[in-house]
């Protein structure tokens, strides 16, 4: 009689356990299955970005130009860094005369350009932490793409960057890109600030 009762004990505490297992792997089911559809959103919102990126041509601008077999070609090495912090440019161009007198002027690697507004130089998008996009929020992105202000509050966004038709995308869009540039690899490349247009004196 002892024994069976022992037997009896030793099953219900058996019993017990794989019902607590059970519970403990459902649970984990459970939260694994919520994150399936986060992971699967938050892989098709990059894809998104990744798309309109390339078809706004944000490379264009964005990603140095270096000299290939054929001509002038992306370098994408540096995808998206920006203007070449070891390309130095102090001085607003010189206007070529004739018809072209009140055009832009731009540099070889496509990242610079000179114009009346003096010399703007194309940003790091890269999601590094001290000379790209690694400390902006979703939030600020927006804003500066909407405003056409720096980081949404400060100086303006300078030609030729065409902030006036990209603030025409959906929030959802705007946000898909952002999440695109935060998935990059990081760069680490300090783009000059602007130069203002010299200041013309007359005696």
């Amino acid at each position: 009689m002892k024994r069976t009762t022992m037997n009896v004990t030793w099953l219900a505490g058996l019993a017990f356990l794989m019902l607590l297992l059970g519970t403990i792997g459902a649970g984990c089911n459970a939260r694994d299955a919520a994150a399936a559809p986060a992971a699967t959103g938050r892989k098709a919102q990059v894809e998104r970005g990744a798309y309109l990126v390339n078809a706004m041509g944000c490379n264009d601008c964005h990603t140095p130009m270096k000299m290939g077999p054929n001509g002038p070609e992306l370098d994408m090495a540096r995808m998206l860094s920006g203007h070449p912090e070891d390309f130095k440019i102090t001085e607003v161009a010189p206007a070529p005369p004739g018809p072209w007198s009140n055009g832009i002027v731009g540099a070889p690697s496509g990242t610079a350009f000179s114009g009346p507004w003096g010399v703007s130089f194309t940003a790091n998008l890269t999601p590094d932490q001290n000379t790209g996009l690694g400390i902006w929020t979703e939030e600020m992105f927006l804003k500066a793409i909407r405003t056409g202000k720096h980081y949404g509050v400060s100086r303006p966004i300078l030609p030729p960057m065409p902030w006036a038709a990209f603030k025409n995308l959906t929030d959802d869009d705007l946000k898909a890109v952002f999440a695109y540039l935060r998935s990059i690899p990081p760069i680490v490349n300090h783009v000059p600030d602007p130069i203002p247009p010299a200041i013309v004196t007359t005696n």
